[in-house]
């Protein structure tokens, strides 16, 4: 078991070694000079210079490379040159409300569309099943700042329920982060219980029809324990590979719904930074977008081995 998890873990740095290179060439090998595209049309030889000079962008490419990779072992993401602010501490603002909206949009998935797939799968084709299907095709086909409106116009402007935006951090108080975190995070969830459920049912009704499933039916083990114990557990591995997907992207930021709710999360930081042409965040925002894709994708392969003691490969 120690074995497998090291070699699990050995095998992200080569990975995040391609990211690094892609993410430092993506500016300097890019057509026209990086200081002019990141200064401007308008910018002077003098400003382009500095520009230069700030990034080392007259040096070698190879030296560029292994100072830029030091400085990202010793957490330096670098400058923005737009509010000359490290980029760290940018990053670091504005992923609260990122991950707190995430990890609740996640745990209102789970809690939701686990139990509507084992329904759905334990009662296939009637009612109940034609509803959760209907339900997974509805969260996929409407635009998520469709969802997004819809609920502010019924539990806001209507209801007056929750506000309409803005976002209070979990340290102000749960009642307060709740107020402003459910609208989007029930806005996200309409799209990921769609995605976990139809994957529930699928894989629910492949397992229900195994020969272990009869066997314990016909032992007289009690449908519950069938369903949840039997049933699910042996299904789990490619649920937990959507569920651990969907909280990458989450946490990647999601764009669209952080602009609908006025949050201020690391998708607008992105989109700002794209918009402004400030290259640090947005190689900051890439290498850290990729760095947790490969974590999540890391704490699913291990979290494999619970579910199905086989895999120790």
């Amino acid at each position: 078991m120690l074995g497998y998890i090291l070699r699990r873990i050995l095998a992200v740095i080569p990975v995040m070694l391609l990211v690094a290179v892609f993410v430092f060439l993506l500016l300097r090998l890019t057509p026209g000079d990086p200081a002019a595209i990141i200064a401007g049309d308008m910018a002077t030889p003098a400003q382009l210079e500095r520009i230069r000079e700030a990034m080392g962008l007259n040096q070698p490419l190879h030296v560029q490379f292994f100072t830029w990779v030091g400085q990202l072992l010793r957490g330096d993401l670098g400058t923005s040159l737009i509010s000359s602010t490290p980029v760290a501490g940018m990053i670091a603002d504005r992923m609260g409300p990122t991950l707190a909206i995430a990890l609740l949009t996640i745990l209102m998935s789970v809690a939701l569309a686990i139990p509507m797939g084992v329904i759905a799968a334990w009662k296939h084709r009637s009612g109940a099943d034609y509803a959760v299907m209907t339900f997974s095709v509805l969260g996929f086909s409407v635009p998520v700042f469709v969802i997004g409106y819809v609920f502010i116009l019924l539990f806001s402007l209507k209801l007056g329920w929750f506000p309409v935006q803005g976002y209070t951090p979990i340290s102000e108080g749960l009642v307060a982060f709740l107020k402003n975190a459910f609208l989007p995070a029930l806005t996200l969830t309409t799209i990921y219980v769609a995605l976990i459920a139809r994957m529930t049912r699928a894989n629910m009704l492949e397992v229900l029809g195994e020969d272990y499933i009869r066997t314990a039916r016909a032992k007289g083990a009690p449908e519950h324990r069938v369903l949840f114990r039997h049933a699910l557990r042996n299904a789990a591995v490619p649920i937990l590979t959507v569920i651990g997907t969907g909280f990458a992207l989450l946490i990647g930021g999601v764009v669209v719904t952080e602009t609908v709710f006025n949050i201020p999360g690391i998708g607008r930081l992105t989109v700002d930074a794209i918009l402004a042409r400030d290259y640090p965040v947005i190689q900051a925002m890439i290498l850290l977008t990729s760095f947790l894709y490969v974590l999540v994708n890391l704490i699913i392969d291990l979290s494999y081995t619970f579910f199905d003691p086989r895999i120790r490969y």
